[in-house]
């Protein structure tokens, strides 16, 4: 069979293309139907007969908010309890701050205070062998490709389609900075194609990310100002009494979204999983777009 298919390749390659092409696919099929096609009708089942639901879900951070709004819409008739494991393994993800995990004890206790403020979470938990219904990043091991809208994985696993466009998150104004340009952009997920230069020319520009990004974006940008979040909630009242924010795929993006707060998004060439949803909120590759929606965003009241 080896040689079969070296001989197919070397003699008509458009064929072996084909073949090799339709083999992924049954491949994928076949992986589906014995690994995951039960537990899909399984998960329908409990969302149709049962009142109280357990979520799993094991990080990153951006990635536990925008599953929010799947959590959100089936509230209204569940009792839902969020449940996050801590501590697994990542393999190599550049200048992750978890260090070698999804998310960590110090990333976990940024993120709990933001979700124990949303009333449609019951409980938010540390997994200790609880009983799970959905485990909600079971995309990560399907054959599946993971390049779309990434604030609708929750969707896969419950097949549930809530209005993305809607606020999801509920905070309160922040008591210090108010009306400021929030940033953040962190070592990964980053464009190449653009630079943040020109922001220059403006003032009441805040950072809320990591101190060593903070002070890798002030290469380009002299006049920008760090703000340490005390909590992931407390960058969400930040971006709440914001005028918009600029993120790349990173916790405050999703962040802005559930606020409906305008924004503009750093798109990933290599990786451009995460999307803007609803008015205000915009997307860009190339610095001449960017320059232009900044603007656009500068002249909302």
């Amino acid at each position: 069979m080896f040689l079969k298919k070296i001989w197919l390749k070397l003699t008509n390659s458009n064929e072996f293309k084909t073949q090799k092409f339709l083999q992924v696919r049954e491949n994928a099929k076949i992986e589906f139907k014995e690994k995951f096609e039960k537990k899909i009708k399984l998960i329908h089942e409990k969302i149709k007969t049962q009142k109280k639901l357990n979520f799993l879900h094991s990080g990153h951070a951006a990635d536990i908010v925008n599953l929010l709004p799947v959590i959100k819409e089936l509230s209204s008739d569940h009792e839902c309890n969020l449940i996050i494991n801590i501590n697994k393994p990542l393999k190599y993800y550049y200048k992750h701050p978890a260090q070698g995990v999804f998310i960590n004890e110090k990333i976990f206790s940024m993120l709990k205070p933001l979700l124990d403020n949303q009333d449609y979470l019951n409980s938010v938990q540390v997994f200790s062998n609880q009983p799970i219904d959905i485990r909600l990043d079971m995309y990560r091991d399907m054959p599946i490709n993971q390049l779309f809208d990434n604030i609708t994985y929750a969707s896969i696993a419950t097949g549930i389609q809530p209005n993305y466009s809607q606020p999801f998150l509920k905070v309160q104004d922040h008591s210090e900075l108010t009306n400021k340009i929030i940033l953040q952009r962190t070592f990964r997920y980053r464009n190449d194609f653009i630079k943040y230069d020109f922001l220059n020319d403006y003032k009441d520009l805040f950072f809320v990310g990591t101190k060593d990004e903070f002070l890798d974006l002030k290469k380009e940008i002299k006049s920008l100002n760090f703000y340490n979040c005390k909590s992931f909630l407390d960058m969400a009242s930040i971006i709440k009494s914001s005028k918009f924010v600029i993120a790349n795929s990173s916790i405050a993006f999703p962040i802005a979204e559930g606020l409906n707060k305008p924004r503009l998004l750093e798109s990933c060439p290599y990786f451009p999983a995460a999307q803007p949803h609803g008015s205000n909120a915009y997307n860009f590759y190339f610095q001449p777009h960017f320059e232009s929606l900044f603007n656009k965003l500068m002249k909302l009241d």
